[in-house]
This record gives C-alpha cells, structure tokens and sequence, in this order.
C-alpha cells in the first residue's frame, strides 16, 4: 500500500482544511495517510513515507510560519530520493505579492532533498471552497500517478 504523509501548519484553519481535503483525497485512492502538524513532527518522518505533502501558511511579509522553520530547515539535510511531493497552502490574495511564498519556499525545499515533484503546487484564496476541493482533489490524484509512474 502506498503511504503519505500531510504536513500542516495554519493559524486560522483553512490550511488544516486544506490539509483535511488532500488526506481524505489521498485516502479515497486507497493510500495510507498520517497527517501531523509541522510543529510536532520531525522532517525525517518523511522518510518512511511514499509520498509526502506540506500545507504551509505564509506570515507578515512573505516569512514562513514560526512553528515550521525548525522543520523546513531540517528538509535540507534528508534524502528524500525515490519520494513524491506535492504543496499547497491557503493563502489572503491581499497580501500581493507575498501571496503563499510559504507554498514556493518550501517546493523549493523539496526539491533539494532529491523527492520528484508530483503535482502543480497548488494555492488556494482563504478557506478551501468548491472549486478549490475539486483541485485539491485533482492534487491528490495526481500525487498518487506520479508515484506510480516512478514505482
């Protein structure tokens, strides 16, 4: 069975949410999901995992979530070859161009670690409405295709 791993962070909810859709999307495609926040989980946990998702807020002015930077620094040290990615986060349009930096550094961040990137990066405006379920859906589907195709 494959497995997955959602990683959250989030302040008011919506990337919770978010994080919610991918593992219930990613379940229904018959893959084993663990779904943790990013302030108690340890980077290397991602290891064990076939496909691994981060959902990330972005803070002030472009800055990732506090609770995320021991993490998203400990993602520069893991191997992560043979792994799919995928990120999405919920994100305030308002803020312009700092809009989701978090979803784009942290795809970054992946990338580096060897893991092939399994989907668009995805993100959503606010809270997760219907069209953006259908994506995050999308999202899901195409995580567990991409891994596959490496498998």
């Amino acid at each position: 069975m494959i497995k997955a791993h959602v990683v959250f962070a989030t302040i008011t909810g919506n990337n919770e949410d978010v994080a919610d859709i991918i593992t219930e999307g990613l379940e229904d495609l018959d893959v084993e999901v663990t779904q943790t926040e990013m302030s108690q989980t340890d980077a290397s946990e991602l290891k064990s995992a076939d496909i691994c998702v981060i959902c990330a807020y972005t803070y002030d002015e472009g800055s990732l979530p506090e609770e995320g930077l021991d993490f998203f620094e400990d993602l520069e040290n893991l191997d992560l070859n043979g792994k799919v990615f995928g990120v999405a986060g919920s994100g305030d349009v308002y803020y312009q161009e700092f809009y989701n930096l978090a979803v784009d550094k942290f795809t970054d961040q992946l990338t580096k670690t060897g893991a092939k990137k399994g989907a668009d990066s995805l993100k959503i405006n606010l809270a997760p409405e219907e069209a953006d379920i259908e994506k995050l859906d999308e999202f899901s589907n195409q995580l567990v295709t991409s891994f596959k195709k490496i498998k």
